[in-house]
């Protein structure tokens, strides 16, 4: 007895003191551990990562930008069962224990003492899990263990149940880039929570556990068996009975990717959102939940994107078939199943398919697709009137383009008939064009950019040459000099001669302009050279105006200065200009004489629904502004202008009068309190001429093409460059100016006439003809301050205003208009002028 005494005593003081050990062991562990401890209270604030949406203005999803799939959820939209399967799957005790579940401790500790394993199941609560994603590291020890414990008890001290719930949800990952339960719902079913069923909230509740290796898509097998023990948990806890779990079992793996559709293509914009929104809030723009609202107009972006494909398709029909892009020398045995691994790093371009010619079959072929699949052209199935066989063999990676069955006509009067079955037309072989495109479109009024098209395919090319290429616009830039030429006592019935022209430059090098068709029509009116883009006629205005006049001029229009070149040379368009500039030029024209500012970002909102930007675009006023004067400067001419005529070097056009007291405009209005007015860039009688001008090159010159819009408020300007690298077509219609450029990204010519108003007009047209439906006409009324004239064929007046030809001309302007000096035979005339450049 005093032996089993003693054994008891010195049992009780090795406990105590094991105890006393284990105190003062925990103690100075939370001494160590507990002020490194994070802040609990900062959960409440705590803004998880989300991605930035972009919209078109009707509120339609454009885009998504950031690296996670999270839509944040209320814990109080979280459906019960969906609530219940976490539960019974990752902590039947959540809302019992005040953070460490001790049963589960103990069951771990045992585990670690009768096993082998170095880590073992259970023994974290959701508590500790939300402890572990938000403030603590994936390291595996037991110092990190025990700050993860006293961190959740510090937790569930500070924090509701609820609370701690909701970020659990809105933080664990479920693979395939999603984070949260409500990106998870979207992501494999395509639903939101409350739409999902109980197998579906089975299989979700499972996901966290293995997100990369058991989620529904990657193992559906293991998913499946995750799925129902955890149905099984769910009866066990007396959520569900037995035959609703059974029912949930025998519903087969269901799951598939649903990525958010996006409802407007638009990458070359969505992208341009993106780089703006990093440049204002930094990389965070992609992960702070921003909602971003743009101008673009969903039906004008894709009659813009359709009109540059079938533009650059119709172009390279032209030019023929330039070959296959890649080939490959396939192995004999090589199939459709093995040939697609050839193809994963070739995107789809426009519906524009990849494919590899596996064999030709008498006039036809069999190729392999993207996906494995196995497609058979037909001889009738190829290009140009080409049957495939003749074209391709085995090994050619080719494009492919689905055959659309065609539209039902719709007869007048009658009710559409119903859609017929979609019947599998096959596939046809395409080609990639070899030139790329751009077009703009943009309200002149305000500058709200409404379509942009930057390619023929985003997949192809990043490069938005609607924005990053700087190209020469050619004859479409005549109209910025035309203008700056009217500021200098020019009008469109001045008589400007259209004869040759020499230039030496200071260095003896000679410049010989020639009009495009190399012929010389005399004496014109400066109308009629627009119409007609008589290059000489451009070059005789500038050389008379001055260089340093015309580009000071023309730089009110929103051009770099330093972008226009600082010679004679300008007057044929060989500034480097990306089409977005020229469209806003050509907006100046349209608005009445206004300098705007493209934009496209209208709102930006946060995650809760709070604006924090709205633009204020500066916009066209022609009620608050005055007419006023330009900040073009003073101008230096190099030729005297005698009669309209340049006749050599000495002095410019007499400089304008004083206004008359009867030329006196109407005092400006002032703006409403909330409007931001644009700046004037150029008198709004010379924009009403420049219209009038470019109205009358679509009524009978290069534009005629156009048309065939059956409108008189449509006007613009064809433009080409040497060797035709690049072909151009600016003008407006209705409330929208519209700039497009056709060329070769590596500078090549597009081939023999390919000029503006061959390859660049019939794109405008066909994005004009969508966007100008409904829209009205846009009046051209003359501003005051304009008389109006009658000239003669020659250019003089007619005193009495009976026939001839009628012009509206500035006021001032009348002074000087003097008589065409009659030189009476073609002999008589100069033949060739010969003037220094500088």
């Amino acid at each position: 007895m005093p032996r089993l005494r003693r054994f008891l005593r010195w049992a009780l003081y090795a406990f105590a003191g094991l105890a006393l050990l284990g105190v003062v062991t925990a103690g100075t562990l939370y001494y160590l551990i507990a002020p490194k401890l994070p802040d609990v209270e900062t959960l409440r604030t705590i803004e998880l990562q989300e991605p930035m949406y972009v919209y078109a203005a009707d509120g339609r999803l454009m885009a998504m930008f950031g690296e996670t799939r999270r839509y944040p959820v209320a814990i109080e939209d979280v459906p019960l069962r969906l609530k219940q399967a976490f539960i019974a799957i990752e902590d039947a005790r959540f809302y019992k224990h005040h953070g460490v579940d001790y049963k589960g401790i103990a069951r771990a500790v045992w585990l670690l003492a009768t096993t082998d394993d170095k880590r073992v199941p259970g023994g974290s609560t959701i508590t500790q899990q939300v402890a572990r994603q938000y403030f603590l590291s994936a390291e595996y020890s037991y110092k990190r263990k025990l700050g993860e414990m006293l961190l959740a008890m510090r937790m569930e001290r500070e924090l509701s149940k609820d609370e701690i719930f909701e970020l659990y949800l809105n933080k664990s990952f479920f693979g395939n880039r999603a984070y949260g339960v409500g990106a998870a719902a979207e992501f494999y079913y395509g639903k939101k929570m409350s739409e999902l069923s109980l197998d579906e909230m089975a299989s979700l509740a499972g996901i966290p556990k293995f997100p990369s290796s058991g989620n529904p898509l990657s193992n559906p097998d293991r998913a499946k068996i995750r799925r129902d023990y955890i149905l099984d948990r769910m009866v066990e806890q007396r959520f569900i009975g037995a035959a609703e779990a059974a029912a949930a079992k025998a519903v087969p793996m269901h799951a598939s990717p649903h990525e958010r559709p996006i409802e407007v293509y638009a990458p070359y914009v969505a992208e341009m959102v993106r780089q703006q929104m990093v440049e204002r809030y930094g990389a965070e723009a992609l992960t702070k939940g921003y909602h971003v609202t743009t101008t673009i107009d969903p039906t004008l972006q894709a009659a813009a994107d359709k009109a540059v494909r079938d533009g650059l398709k119709v172009y390279d029909r032209r030019h023929g078939w330039h070959g296959v892009e890649e080939h490959f020398d396939l192995a004999p045995n090589e199939d459709a199943a093995t040939a697609k691994q050839r193809l994963r790093s070739t995107p789809a371009q426009a519906g524009l398919l990849p494919a590899i010619v596996l064999a030709t079959d008498g006039a036809g072929a069999r190729l392999a697709l993207a996906d494995g699949s196995e497609i058979a052209l037909a001889g009738n199935q190829g290009w140009g009137g080409r049957s495939p066989s003749s074209l391709l063999k085995r090994g050619d990676l080719v494009r492919v383009e689905k055959i659309e069955p065609p539209a039902p006509k719709v007869e007048a009067g009658k009710p559409a008939p119903p859609p017929a079955p979609v019947a599998d037309l096959g596939y046809r072989l395409e080609q990639l064009p070899q030139a790329q495109a751009a077009l703009v479109s943009l309200e002149p009024t305000n500058g709200a950019l409404r379509a942009l098209s930057g390619g023929f395919s985003f997949a192809g090319a990043k490069f938005n040459r609607a924005t990053q290429a700087r190209r020469q616009p050619g004859s479409s830039f005549k109209p910025f000099v035309y203008a700056a030429s009217f500021e200098r006592g020019y009008n469109p019935a001045s008589i400007v001669l259209d004869a040759p022209v020499v230039f030496r430059d200071r260095r003896g090098h000679i410049w010989r302009p020639q009009n495009d068709g190399g012929n010389f029509a005399g004496p014109m009116r400066v109308r009629e050279a627009m119409v007609q883009s008589r290059n000489l006629v451009s070059v005789r205005l500038l050389d008379a105006m001055g260089v340093d006049f015309a580009r000071k001029y023309i730089a009110n229009f929103g051009f770099d200065i330093e972008q226009l070149p600082p010679n004679l040379s300008m007057s044929l368009g060989t500034a480097s200009l990306t089409p977005l500039s020229v469209a806003r030029g050509y907006a100046t024209f349209a608005n009445g004489g206004f300098r705007i500012t493209p934009w496209f970002i209208d709102e930006i909102k946060d995650r809760a629904g709070a604006v924090v930007f709205k633009e204020k675009p500066a916009t066209a006023c022609r009620e608050c502004v005055g007419r006023g004067a330009t900040s073009s400067g003073a101008g230096h001419s190099a030729g005297a202008v005698v009669d309209g005529f340049n006749f050599g070097p000495s002095g410019g056009p007499a400089k304008p009068e004083p206004k008359k007291p009867a030329e006196a405009v109407k005092p400006a209005t002032p703006p409403p309190a909330d409007l931001v007015v644009a700046p004037r860039a150029i008198d709004d009688r010379i924009a009403y001429q420049i219209v009038s001008m470019l109205r009358d090159v679509v009524l009978r010159g290069t534009g005629t093409a156009a048309k065939v819009l059956g409108r008189e408020d449509v006007g613009g300007k064809t433009g080409s460059t040497n060797d035709h690298r690049d072909a151009w077509f600016s003008g407006f219609g209705g409330p929208y100016v519209t700039t497009v450029w056709v060329g070769r990204d590596n500078y090549k010519s597009l081939g023999y006439r390919e000029y503006g108003g061959k390859a660049a007009l019939p794109i405008w047209i066909d994005f004009m003809r969508a966007a100008l439906k409904d829209k009205p006409v846009a009046p051209n009324e003359p501003p005051e301050g304009m008389v109006k004239v009658s000239v003669g064929a020659n250019g003089s007046l007619i005193p009495d205003g009976v026939g001839g030809i009628v012009e509206w001309v500035k006021a001032e302007d009348l002074d000087k208009m003097q008589s065409y000096i009659d030189y009476g035979t073609d002999e008589a005339a100069p033949s060739e002028e010969s003037f220094d450049i500088f």
